[in-house]
Parts: C-alpha cells; sequence; structure tokens
C-alpha cells in the first residue's frame, strides 16, 4: 500500500493559486505549515467581541500605528495566516507591495472560541518561531485575556513565549507596542452568557 503524501504550499504558491481565481471570495482560508486550512467560522460571542475590539483599539492606536484585522501576514516561507487583528508599524503604501512580516507586527492578536485550542497549539509556536514579538489571545472560553510575549526554542526544538500574563474582563491592559495606552477589557469582552 502507497502512502499519500499532502501537498504543502509555499506563500508564492498559495498567492499565484488566489490570482488564478481557485479561492472565492467566500473561501475563508489561510496557509498553515504549508497547508490550506478552512478558517473556523465565527459565533455571536467572536463577532462582538472582534467588534468592539476594533473600536476600540481604533480609538486608542489612531494613527500611531496601521489596524489590520483579518488581512494576511506572512509567518516564514509557509504560513499565511490571517489573524483577527494585528497592529503594525505605519507604512506609506499600506502595505500594498507586501503583507507585513512579524518584523512589522507590533502586536497580534487572536479572539477565541471553538479555535482557542488551536490558536493556543498550532499558531502560537509558529508566531514565536517567526518572531511576533506580542501574541494576545481573546479566550471567550474562560473569559479572560492571554498575552504573551518573549519568543524562545526549548532545547527539544519547540517553539513558545517565556511571558504568559492573563487579565480577566474588569482589567486594563497595557498596549505592548504603546504603553501609555491602556485598554478597558470591559469594553472588549461580550457580556457573558448564562445558561441555567
Amino acid at each position: 500500500m502507497t502512502k499519500t503524501i499532502a501537498k504543502r504550499f509555499t506563500i508564492s504558491e498559495y498567492d499565484r493559486l488566489a490570482e488564478l481565481g481557485f479561492f472565492s471570495e467566500d473561501d475563508r482560508v489561510e496557509l498553515i505549515n504549508g497547508e490550506i486550512i478552512p478558517m473556523v467560522s465565527k459565533g455571536k460571542p467572536h463577532s462582538v467581541c472582534s467588534t468592539r475590539l476594533f473600536r476600540e483599539l481604533f480609538k486608542l492606536v489612531g494613527e500611531r500605528g496601521t489596524l489590520r484585522g483579518q488581512e494576511p501576514i506572512i509567518i516564514l516561507n509557509d504560513n499565511q495566516p490571517e489573524p483577527d487583528f494585528v497592529i503594525v508599524q505605519n507604512r506609506d503604501d499600506d502595505y500594498l507591495g507586501a503583507h507585513p512580516i512579524p518584523a512589522d507586527i507590533l502586536l497580534l492578536i487572536e479572539i477565541s472560541d471553538s479555535s482557542l485550542k488551536y490558536d493556543q497549539e498550532v499558531k502560537l509556536p509558529i508566531y514565536a518561531e517567526g518572531g511576533v514579538s506580542n501574541y494576545w489571545i481573546f479566550n471567550l472560553v474562560d473569559y479572560c485575556l492571554e498575552c504573551y510575549s518573549e519568543s524562545y526554542q526549548d532545547l527539544q526544538g519547540k517553539f513558545g513565549y517565556r511571558r504568559k500574563l492573563i487579565f480577566l474582563p474588569n482589567e486594563l491592559v497595557n498596549l505592548p507596542c504603546f504603553s501609555n495606552l491602556s485598554l478597558d477589557l470591559s469594553k472588549v469582552f461580550p457580556q457573558k452568557i448564562i445558561r441555567d
């Protein structure tokens, strides 16, 4: 019996597929470890959190950085994820010439409910290996903000972050890229629905 090996794509191959119309506008996919992965559909809490987070970040960051929502970034040669939000350094062309790379990224944010394990166990090591300095997960399962920083590689060759801080939905958190700006998490987390 012959073992079938799945095709792994580079970023340039993936971009070429998009140019050729391989994906429709409704296809929500991203390139992770060379594989074309369908993105999980969003529930109402995710959508509400995303809307509220965009509003607050836009007010706070203003012209200090560029806020991008669900737009591609380039991590290494075979990862082109589309995180929920990134704050990147301003550029004159607004990244028309190329998608942001980790050196451009000031803060990367995922909003996680059904995707929590994936964002913690698959995407986190990719972001750490790629050199993303600050990674936040709005954890809608445990209702907290997970803030990761200081990427490292352990002795087994695995990547992760040395620091993990947890903030509760009623707390303030400073934006790592703009330490004088505080995000009020009570204005971001949706009200938790209590079920009997």
